[in-house]
């Protein structure tokens, strides 16, 4: 009875609400109907700003070039005005560097530009400090390996001044002794501490193992501890005369200044500036030595041949540099700009080969890096990277095994339109201010390369092919580098003999090999 009341009342439910309650067929043609469709998405709403334009391929940048002008007795002047700021910078640049130190003499033309604002005109070298900080200005003197250069950089207002003092630097030295004692003394100093830092161990031997030991380019520019100690004054009075000459010299001018004001400048303060005495090869290379002889052209020993491995020993340290160097191309050969390009993605950038597998990939480094060094003559090419003692060998045989893809294989697609990008962004960062462009320059000036050259060489990496640059990257093969390691020697051997190199050979912090000892 209960049920049936049951069944009453839910029908009547069903009926007052709308719904008729279902006989078995009708639940099974239900089942069996196609269920409606979903309602079709909404479109999506168009941008307001329009559709995303489609960018061009960027234009290779093209810097500015200077106007090249005739200097006082036989310099050149490369002028390039930018009157944007009122800045002007000064490259006082002459052709003679590290590569001209005398044989014995490693480091005069460094130690010969550091004597030059110690002291220079009517002023001491306190005065001279003292007269260029009152100005805000900047004054640098330096040795390269292929040349020497003084730097100036100040506010319009104050050229005038400043560049007297610039001249009085580079055309009338003092060259006092007691100044020469305390430069000497620091000079020597550095070179002694420099042992005790692996990085510049390791840029020391590497150019002394691929050129020969107390060649041009395989000496440091800073010199040898055993070449300083007879380095004397005379010598560096001779070195400055041979070379600091008007007629060796480009002066690089940039900025707010005028081509009539920069004459009256040059004319005012180095008018006087002579070209006498012999060339740079002719000065002499100690105390009581006689003149040498004039330095081949050739930057590497004739008959020498670079090692394979070579071992420089720190023992007990936390980390190895390791480094692949061999034979590289002069700054003026045409191949250099499309190397530039290789080197980018092989170990140039953060984001490079060497770098993301040394450091990113395996945590053995905080940065590992690759160049071909710009010189006049043929160059090197060089890896270099600071890695975890224990990883040593690993990580040398991870680098080997990189610039052998690069030989082998060249660059992806993807690689070539990054290092593309980032070429034409690193030469608009090089012309950015007033002072980069004059480094610049002044750096194209000690080469002897045209004041044009970047804007071609540029062009040449923006129209390079996949295709030109794997013809080139056998530049990058490590099978005939020579690898330096600089390490300590117990932990670190038996890791560099599962890589197949041979035996090493030993040599010392100032790039000399160590001679076994014989046998009594």
């Amino acid at each position: 009875m209960r049920a049936r009341h049951a069944g009453a009342m839910i029908a009547l439910v069903a009926a007052a609400l709308g719904c008729e309650p279902r006989t078995p067929a009708q639940s099974a043609a239900r089942a069996e109907a196609p269920r409606p469709s979903a309602p079709p998405a909404a479109a999506k709403p168009a941008d307001p700003l329009g559709p995303r334009p489609e960018l061009p391929k960027p234009q290779p940048f093209t810097p500015p070039a200077p106007v090249v002008l005739d200097g006082p007795n036989g310099a050149k002047v490369w002028l390039l005005e930018r009157h944007t700021l009122p800045i002007v910078s000064v490259a006082i640049g002459v052709a003679s560097g590290a590569a001209d130190d005398p044989k014995g003499a490693a480091g005069l033309a460094h130690i010969t530009a550091d004597m030059l604002d110690e002291g220079a005109g009517t002023r001491s070298a306190v005065e001279l400090s003292s007269a260029i900080n009152d100005l805000g200005a900047t004054l640098s003197v330096g040795a390269r390996a292929d040349g020497s250069v003084a730097t100036l950089s100040v506010l319009k207002k104050n050229f005038d001044k400043a560049f007297s003092l610039l001249a009085d630097v580079v055309a009338r030295p003092r060259f006092e002794a007691k100044e020469w004692k305390r430069v000497s003394e620091l000079w020597q100093n550095d070179l002694r501490k420099r042992g005790d830092d692996a990085t510049r161990v390791s840029g020391l031997v590497s150019m002394a193992a691929l050129y020969g030991p107390g060649t041009p380019y395989g000496h440091p520019v800073d010199g040898l501890v055993s070449d300083a100690r007879s380095i004397g004054l005379p010598a560096v009075k001779a070195f400055y005369k041979a070379a600091w000459r008007p007629d060796h010299a480009v002066i690089t001018v940039v900025g707010d200044i005028t081509r009539d004001e920069l004459q009256q400048a040059l004319s005012r303060d180095l008018g006087t500036w002579s070209a006498k005495g012999a060339t740079a090869s002719a000065a002499p290379a100690a105390k009581g030595a006689a003149a040498s002889a004039a330095q081949g052209a050739a930057a590497a020993a004739p008959a020498w041949k670079p090692p394979r491995l070579v071992l420089v020993d720190r023992p007990g340290a936390p980390q190895s540099v390791i480094a692949a160097v061999r034979e590289g191309v002069a700054a003026s050969d045409p191949r250099r700009p499309l190397l530039q390009l290789i080197n980018s993605a092989l170990g140039g950038s953060f984001t490079s080969r060497l770098n993301q597998n040394l450091r990113e990939d395996h945590g053995w480094s905080y940065g590992a890096g690759s160049t071909f060094t710009e010189t006049r003559l043929p160059g090197a090419f060089v890896a270099r990277a600071s890695v975890v003692t224990e990883a040593t060998g690993p990580a040398l045989k991870e680098m080997l095994a990189e610039l052998a893809r690069m030989a082998d294989s060249g660059l992806t697609r993807d690689e070539l339109a990054k290092v593309q990008a980032q070429d034409r962004a690193d030469l608009v960062s090089a012309y950015e201010t007033v002072n980069r462009t004059a480094q610049r320059l002044g750096t194209l000036a000690r080469l002897k390369l045209p004041e044009t050259f970047d804007g071609d060489a540029s062009k040449a990496r923006q129209s390079a092919t996949l295709a030109s640059l794997a013809e080139l990257a056998r530049a990058v093969d490590p099978k005939t580098a020579t690898v330096v390691v600089v390490g300590p020697r117990q932990e670190i051997l038996p890791q560099l003999q599962g890589i197949g190199l041979g035996e090493p050979e030993a040599w010392d912090v100032e790039g000399q090999p160590i001679q076994p000892k014989k046998e009594p």
